[in-house]
C-alpha cells in the first residue's frame, strides 16, 4: 500500500546513472575511507542494464566503464527513454584527483537552426514539426559521451563498456508492461515513420508481452562506436548516412553539424547546507541552481516536524519561487549570462524565505516573473558504485517517449525531440503548454535547457547519489529525494517517498493519486491553494547511499518502475 505524504518517501522522474562510492574532495574529506571493501552497487530502470554494469565491473571496469555499460543498453532495452539518439548530464567523482567532474553531453541545435525555426507562415509555433520527424532533433551527444568518459576516465575500452548492449540490440530483448505503456503514447507518430514501425512495432501494432524485439541496425551503430568511438558516429559513412536520411526527412543537417560536436565539462553547482554538501547539475541544467534554492529557503524553518498542511504548504512555496527564478534567468551558459552565484547565494534565498506567509498561498503572478517552461517527461536514472572510490550520476534522455518517433534510416537510432525544450517562440507554449523567455530561445549550436539535476550530497557520516527522469518534475523529485537523506531515511524510503510538485506556473499543486489526506488538502485550499491530481504515479529514482564509518553500501530502485538494484561484496 502506498504511504501517505508523512510516511515519508519522496522520488524522482529521469534517465539517470549514479555511480557512487567514496567521495573527497569536500569539507569532510579527511573522514572518508579510500574504497568500500570491495563492494559495487548499481541501480538501473532495467534488470537488464543493471546487469551489463555488473558484469563490467567484474571484468575489471570501474564505475565510469559500468556507467557506459548501464546507459548503452538502456538505450537499447528502454528506447523510450535514451540512447545513442538523445543525450544527457553525467556527474562523476573522480577518485584519484579526489575531484567533481561535470560532463555536459546535451544536444544541440543545427546550424540551420535559429529563432524562428517553428515557426509558420502566420508566426505560430508548428507544433508537428517540434515533436514529430526529423525537424525535431537536435544533434545527439551521448555517443561523444561514451568515447569522452572512457578515454578521459575509464579503464576498458569502449569494444567491452558497449558489448553487452550490441548483444541486446542483436538477439533482442523481451517487450514488458511498461514498454507496452510507453508505445501506447506515441503509438501515432511511430507508425507514420516506416522505419521506426519495423523496429518497434509488430505489423503496426504495439508487440505482445514477451515479444523478442530486435535492433540489428543499432547493433551496427553501436559497433561503429565501440571500435572508433566519437569518429564512429560524428565522422565517416556512417555521419553521411545520418545526414542523408534526415536531409531527405525534412531535416535540415550537414557533416559539420556532427563533426563539430563537443562535450563540455563543467564546475558542478556546490553549495554547503549546514552540516551536508550539495553537488548538482549546473546550467544548461536548472536543477541544480533550484535544488541549491529550495534547501537555502528552508533552512529558516523547522520543517521536520511540522504538521501535514504546514510542511505541504512550505514546500511548494519554496518550490514556486525557485522554478520562478529558473524561468527568468536559466540558458545555455554560452549564450547567456545566468548569475548562479546570485541566485544560489545566502542573500537571496534568505530574502525569498522571509516573503513566505505560512498562513497564505502566495500567488505566482504577484512574483512578478515570466511564464515557465517544461520538457518531455520520459528520461531515465542510473547509479553504479565501484570499490577505487569513483561515483557517477548520470541523467539521458530523448524528451518524449520514443522521441522524435523517427529512426535514421539503416542506422537504428531513434532521433530525440529535445528541440522542443527551447522555447519555440518566446511567450508561447511548448507541448506541455507551458511557455519559456529569451534565455532558452533557439540558435545554431545552442543547447536547450533541461531540468535533469543528477546529484550526491555528502555529510560527515555518509554520501548520497541520486536522481530520476520526470521532465520540469525532475527537480523537484531530487529536492524531495534529498530531503530523505537529510532525515536519515533509508535509501528505500528516497525512491518510494510520495511526490508533489509546483513549477511557479501553472499555479496549482501537482501530485500522485491519494498522498496528500483530505483534512490536509481542505487546510491548504483555505490557504490559497490549488491541486491536480496527476492521475499516476510518476517518477523512476535510483539510487545510492553509503555509509562512511562502516563502509556498507545500499542501493534501491524507485518500485513504481521495472528497475533493479543491487549491491554485491566482491
Amino acid at each position: 500500500m502506498r504511504r501517505t505524504w508523512l510516511a515519508g518517501v519522496f522520488a524522482t522522474s529521469a534517465l539517470i546513472f549514479t555511480v557512487t562510492t567514496a567521495v573527497t574532495g569536500c569539507a569532510q574529506k579527511d573522514t572518508q575511507p579510500d574504497s568500500f571493501s570491495g563492494t559495487v552497487a548499481v541501480a538501473s530502470a532495467h534488470p537488464l542494464a543493471t546487469e551489463a554494469g555488473l558484469e563490467v565491473l567484474a571484468d575489471g571496469g570501474n564505475a565510469f566503464d559500468a556507467a557506459i555499460a548501464v546507459a548503452a543498453s538502456l538505450g537499447v532495452v528502454e528506447p523510450y527513454s535514451a540512447g545513442i539518439g538523445g543525450g544527457g548530464f553525467w556527474l562523476l567523482y573522480d577518485a584519484d584527483q579526489k575531484q567533481y567532474r561535470f560532463i555536459d553531453a546535451r544536444e544541440t541545435a543545427p546550424q540551420s537552426f535559429h529563432r524562428d525555426y517553428y515557426l509558420d507562415e502566420n508566426g505560430e509555433v508548428d507544433r508537428d514539426k517540434a515533436v514529430n520527424g526529423a525537424t525535431a532533433g537536435g544533434i545527439p551527444g551521448q555517443p561523444a559521451a561514451f568515447a569522452y568518459i572512457a578515454e578521459h576516465y575509464g579503464k576498458l575500452p569502449l569494444t567491452r563498456s558497449l558489448a553487452d548492449a550490441i548483444t541486446q540490440a542483436s538477439e533482442g530483448f523481451p517487450v514488458d508492461p511498461h514498454y507496452q505503456k510507453l508505445m501506447s503514447y506515441r503509438l501515432d507518430a511511430v507508425q507514420r515513420y516506416p522505419s521506426s514501425a519495423s523496429v518497434f512495432l509488430n505489423d503496426g501494432r504495439i508487440p505482445d508481452v514477451g515479444f523478442t524485439l530486435k535492433q540489428p541496425d543499432l547493433a551496427n551503430t553501436l559497433s561503429s562506436i565501440a571500435n572508433l568511438g566519437f569518429d564512429g558516429f560524428y565522422r565517416g559513412p556512417l555521419a553521411v548516412t545520418m545526414v542523408d536520411e534526415v536531409n531527405k526527412a525534412g531535416g535540415d543537417w550537414t557533416l559539420n553539424d556532427l563533426a563539430a560536436y563537443e562535450v563540455k565539462e563543467r564546475e558542478p553547482v556546490k553549495v554547503t547546507l549546514g552540516g551536508t554538501q550539495l553537488i548538482s547539475a549546473p546550467p544548461p541544467s536548472s536543477g541544480g541552481i533550484a535544488i541549491a534554492q529550495m534547501l537555502k529557503m528552508l533552512e529558516p524553518f523547522d520543517w521536520q516536524s511540522m504538521s501535514e498542511a504546514d510542511q505541504v504548504h512550505l514546500l511548494t512555496e519554496v518550490m514556486r519561487r525557485a522554478y520562478r527564478d529558473r524561468a527568468e534567468f536559466l540558458g545555455d551558459p554560452d549564450f547567456v549570462d545566468v548569475p548562479m552565484k546570485k541566485l544560489t547565494s545566502d542573500e537571496r534565498n534568505k530574502e525569498w524565505a522571509a516573503g513566505i506567509d505560512m498562513n497564505q498561498a502566495t500567488p505566482s503572478t504577484e512574483l512578478n516573473g515570466p511564464k515557465n517552461i517544461q520538457e518531455g517527461f520520459h528520461t531515465t536514472h542510473l547509479s553504479v558504485v565501484d570499490s577505487e572510490g569513483n561515483r557517477v550520476s548520470a541523467t539521458l534522455s530523448i524528451n518524449l517517449p520514443f522521441g522524435s518517433a523517427y529512426t535514421i534510416p539503416g542506422t537504428g537510432v531513434l532521433l530525440n525531440n529535445e528541440m522542443d525544450d527551447f522555447s519555440a517562440k518566446p511567450g508561447e507554449p511548448n507541448a506541455y503548454g507551458l511557455v519559456g523567455n529569451e534565455a532558452n530561445a533557439i540558435a545554431p549550436g545552442k543547447r536547450p535547457l533541461s531540468s535533469m539535476s543528477p546529484s550526491m550530497l555528502e555529510s560527515e557520516d555518509s554520501i548520497a547519489v541520486l536522481g530520476t527522469p520526470g521532465g520540469s518534475r525532475i527537480i523537484s523529485m531530487v529536492f524531495l529525494g534529498a530531503l530523505e537523506y537529510l532525515q536519515g531515511k533509508p535509501v528505500e524510503d528516497w525512491v518510494a517517498r510520495p511526490r508533489i510538485h509546483h513549477q511557479y506556473l501553472p499555479d496549482v499543486i501537482q501530485h500522485e493519486p491519494g498522498v496528500i489526506s483530505e483534512e490536509a488538502m481542505t487546510e491548504l485550499q483555505k490557504r490559497g491553494h490549488s491541486f491536480r491530481d496527476v492521475g499516476r504515479e510518476y517518477g523512476n529514482m535510483q539510487a545510492i547511499l553509503i555509509d562512511k564509518e562502516s563502509g556498507e553500501v545500499t542501493a534501491a530502485s524507485d518500485p513504481r518502475g521495472i528497475g533493479s538494484a543491487r549491491v554485491i561484496t566482491q
